[in-house]
């Protein structure tokens, strides 16, 4: 049986292998072109839900077809796109945003206000992952301004403007997902689903161009895609950890700092039932703060770095290490076995004969899952077991599939990870009046004073007072959602991406790349180079 299987997994890869020449044979030039114009990507999963900004396409990275009236350069300041000025009142109320006047999307028609307009209006009703709510109406000014006017002051609605890439309102449909027109650098020419998507220059693009006019991005699985650098067929492949280290013939390894991280969401109050939503929340373990604060301080995330990540990646200590809202006092000393076990004992629990603490009849005993399908999510699982056994902590791990954790996320510790450009998920995740709904704060943690503060971030005027109020929700020296305060996440690690590139492919200085999804390595394609 097990001489069957690694045949049909070499036929498999074989397969692909066979399937990759033939997509990107016309898409692959000789390296020796010194004036290459095209590449082949496999960097990383299919987009299924396809290429809809109104939906989520783009918060993970660059839309790539479409235009954002801002953006962000690599140090997080905000930079011109489609506006070329905007204003926002005393109050925090009125975002005044005026638009170029030349800019045309890939089937040539021009982009209007009108077409700004229609964007956020779409984007608001879709009840999507694109929070709009708070967007009270939109006034058209002029022919190239346009007025967004909030129910309250928002300060992530900056973050807003820079991630949602604007539609074209004569070219939308149901089937826009998949047919994708913007204004963007580059356009959808074919979609083979499962196999490969091909874009092309958009002629019609008013910034700076990028030399290479065609781009051929693959979906393979990571031993296919790494099997098709080897044979010299792609031009960039993503790698998981354990592949990083082998070499590729004419192709060096390039590792990109993150905040794309993996933690543990503990749950954070007594076992219950939340009737309005019908679903069984809490832990009677994970509800103890001497729990919580104990496995933090004894993980050992140096240690998980460079057991798991092969040394690719970096401690992680919040949602967004290194972030501009991000509070650097927020990291601690960890893998400090003996002061987690004070901790425990100082709140009366005592080891058992087995080594495990207990405490009025109850062990410290949980159950973590994580998803099946990953394997680096499964190696954080087993290791944060076996350094939670040696505090004292008996942790159970279980693979199950997403849709089966969803079911159980609310009442038992789930391996998650996170990390955008936008601090409203640390709203997301942390404030009260999220608890329960699907993937955000499905721990249920509460804490007034943590609320205040991001209430107060999300309704000051300007990002730098926002950040001031970010930091001091994550610990103002007395409470707070890290794990100096309530602690109700055990962050472990921030992925590096690692990619093999091709060695003649300059692709430039990058920013702390967001959660793997969307291909944010992209982002600024217009200053990658061929040199020879």
């Amino acid at each position: 049986m097990k001489v069957n299987n690694r045949f049909l997994l070499l036929s498999v890869l074989i397969f692909a292998c066979f399937l990759l020449v033939a997509c990107a044979s016309q898409a692959s030039d000789s390296e020796t072109d010194k004036k290459k114009d095209s590449l082949v990507l496999a960097i990383g999963s299919e987009p299924t839900d396809g290429f809809d900004p109104t939906t989520g396409w783009g918060r993970y990275g660059s839309p790539l077809f479409q235009s954002t009236l801002l953006t962000l350069d690599r140090n997080f300041n905000v930079q011109p796109d489609l506006a070329v000025d905007y204003s926002v009142s005393e109050d925090g109320l009125e975002w005044t945003v005026k638009i170029r006047d030349d800019v045309k999307f890939s089937d040539g028609e021009p982009l209007t206000i009108e077409d700004v307009i229609f964007t956020f209006e779409t984007a608001k009703n879709s009840q999507s992952v694109v929070d709009l709510q708070n967007l009270k109406k939109i006034e058209k000014l002029d022919a190239q301004t346009v007025k967004f006017v909030l129910e309250r002051p928002q300060s992530t609605f900056l973050y807003t403007l820079t991630m949602l890439g604007i539609v074209p309102k004569h070219a939308y449909s149901e089937n826009y997902r998949e047919n994708p027109i913007g204004s963007g650098p580059y356009k959808l020419v074919q979609w083979d689903k499962g196999q490969q998507l091909i874009v092309e220059e958009n002629p019609y693009y008013y910034g700076k161009k990028s030399p290479f006019k065609k781009l051929t991005f693959l979906f393979l699985s990571q031993d296919a895609a790494f099997l098709a650098a080897k044979a010299g067929q792609v031009d960039i492949v993503s790698v998981p950890p354990n592949l990083a280290k082998e070499s590729i013939s004419g192709m060096k390894l390039i590792a990109l700092d993150s905040v794309d991280n993996r933690g543990i969401m503990l749950p954070f109050v007594k076992p219950g039932y939340d009737a309005e939503k019908g679903i069984e929340i809490g832990h009677e373990v994970t509800s103890d703060l001497a729990i919580r604060k104990a496995l933090n301080i004894g993980i050992d995330r140096d240690k998980l770095v460079e057991d798991v990540l092969e040394g690719f990646g970096t401690p992680a200590f919040s949602v967004a290490d290194k972030l501009p809202w991000w509070n650097e006092e927020t990291v601690f000393e960890d893998g400090d076995i003996e002061a987690a076990e004070q901790i425990l004992m100082d709140a009366g629990w005592r080891k058992n004969a087995d080594g495990i603490f207990e405490k009025d009849g109850e062990k410290a005993s949980f159950t973590l899952v994580y998803p099946a399908s990953d394997q680096t999510r499964q190696s954080l699982a087993i290791a944060f077991k076996q350094m939670a056994k040696e505090i004292g902590i008996e942790v159970n791990t279980e693979g199950k599939s997403w849709s089966e954790i969803e079911e159980v996320m609310h009442s038992t510790p789930v391996v998650m990870g996170w990390g955008s450009h936008d601090p409203i998920e640390i709203y997301h995740l942390y404030h009260s009046k999220y608890r329960g709904q699907g993937y955000s704060n499905a721990n249920y943690y509460s804490n007034k004073k943590v609320d205040q503060y991001m209430d107060q971030a999300i309704h000051a005027i300007t990002p730098e007072e926002a950040n001031e109020y970010w930091k001091k929700a994550q610990w103002d020296g007395e409470t707070g959602f890290s794990a100096l305060g309530d602690a109700p996440w055990v962050w472990l690690v921030n992925l590096q991406h690692l990619y093999f590139v091709n060695e003649h492919l300059n692709i430039g200085e990058q920013k702390i790349q967001p959660h793997g999804h969307g291909w944010p390595i992209t982002e600024f394609i217009a200053d990658w180079t061929w040199e020879e």
